[in-house]
């Protein structure tokens, strides 16, 4: 063990209010001595990575990383593979072609029985609502019902969800609202499961990529997905929703987004959990629908996602030993650790979470937003 090298990361550590041994929820074990170099040369990809390999451990996951944040250690210690990874989001459009199906491959696919063990009563993997709350599916289900009267749904009318996720949504607006619906996925599992949820509704499921669509429709949302789309495509994803929205129609778009604008995302998440994916920023959202869309709300409630992703932490550690065994301790310390990171991200308003509402030419006396 480099002796230099420990004193190093022990005072980045102390400026973070962390103590290696310490007894308070922030602190943290260090088991292996190559800790501190692997975390010095690698930033955030050894952190993730050593954590994943059992070399250290925390009292608190969520609480370790929300303290690194608030110090802003992120933006002082970086890995040497970012340069590359910076090179190449600017050199090739990551999300394009093939590339936009890998996130489904990767993430989405990795098993309905996961995701149904996490996420609760409903499929639904996005941030719930908790004004009025009580539990992750009452947030799930207001937060679906939060959408569909920003968007005015009324029987009769035909709605796009651009990336339908397993199909909760547009199950719930045929249901509760009578209207008919498509929904669009990158997602081999996800395309089966909704099919089945929506089977017998006016709603079909296609497994197709959002450039493709040339179709109008009188209402349109997008729930998680704009995180993937990549900021070489923002423009042209807005061109995609405008020419699909009929010209009273609303667009409803839910995303997480960050403060600052950047082209890439962590190198940990990159190659762990979501790869070719970024959050955009509000400059860049607006830069984006300039000129295609009229800005009618623009709702925060990002402090929801900590509360959603501890219920999705709770599920799923009651849910381990019942899984698969293709799930071993590796994936689970994985999981964790993406987990405790959003968490982190937003309890300390990094991240936040929107919903906007746009129309093509403004809403006739203005737009009054429910909450």
């Amino acid at each position: 063990m480099d002796a230099g090298l420990q004193r190093r990361v022990e005072a980045l550590l102390h400026e973070a209010g962390i103590t290696p041994g310490g007894g308070r929820p922030q602190d943290i074990d260090i088991l292996d001595p190559r800790f501190h170099a692997r975390v010095l040369a690698d930033g955030s990809l050894g952190l993730g990575e050593s954590y994943m390999d059992g070399w250290w451990r925390a009292r608190s996951l969520d609480a370790f990383l929300a303290h690194l944040l608030e110090a802003r250690l992120d933006e002082r210690v970086h890995g040497g593979g970012e340069v590359w990874d910076a090179l190449k989001a600017r050199l090739f459009n990551l999300q394009a072609g093939q590339g936009s199906y890998e996130v489904g491959k990767r993430h989405y696919d990795l098993g309905n029985d996961l995701y149904r063990a996490m996420l609760g009563r409903r499929l639904v993997y996005s941030c719930g609502y908790w004004r009025d709350a009580g539990d992750l599916d009452d947030a799930q289900e207001a937060k679906l019902d939060l959408i569909c009267r920003k968007l005015g749904l009324r029987p009769g009318m035909r709605v796009l969800d651009i990336g339908c996720g397993w199909g909760e949504a547009l199950q719930y607006a045929a249901q509760r609202h009578g209207v008919e619906g498509v929904g669009i996925t990158i997602s081999q599992e996800q395309a089966g499961f909704a099919r089945g949820l929506c089977a017998g509704l006016p709603v079909e499921i296609r497994l197709q990529d959002y450039h493709e669509l040339d179709e109008p429709f009188d209402a349109i949302l997008s729930v998680g997905m704009f995180e993937h789309v990549g900021v070489k495509n923002y423009r042209g994803y807005f061109e995609v929703a405008r020419r699909c929205l009929r010209g009273e129609g609303l667009f409803l778009l839910h995303s997480i987004g960050s403060n600052v604008s950047r082209d890439r995302t962590d190198p940990w998440i990159a190659r762990y959990i979501f790869p070719n994916s970024m959050l955009p920023s509000a400059a860049q959202i607006t830069a984006a629908m300039e000129g295609l869309f009229v800005l009618e709300d623009w709702h925060n409630f990002g402090t929801d996602y900590d509360r959603t992703l501890q219920a999705w932490r709770d599920n799923v550690e009651a849910a381990w030993e019942r899984l698969a065994p293709r799930y071993d301790e590796r994936f689970r310390r994985m999981w964790r650790f993406s987990l405790a990171a959003s968490m982190a991200s937003f309890r300390t308003r990094h991240a936040q979470l929107w919903q906007l509402v746009l129309s093509p030419r403004g809403v006739p006396g203005g737009y009054v937003a429910p909450r």
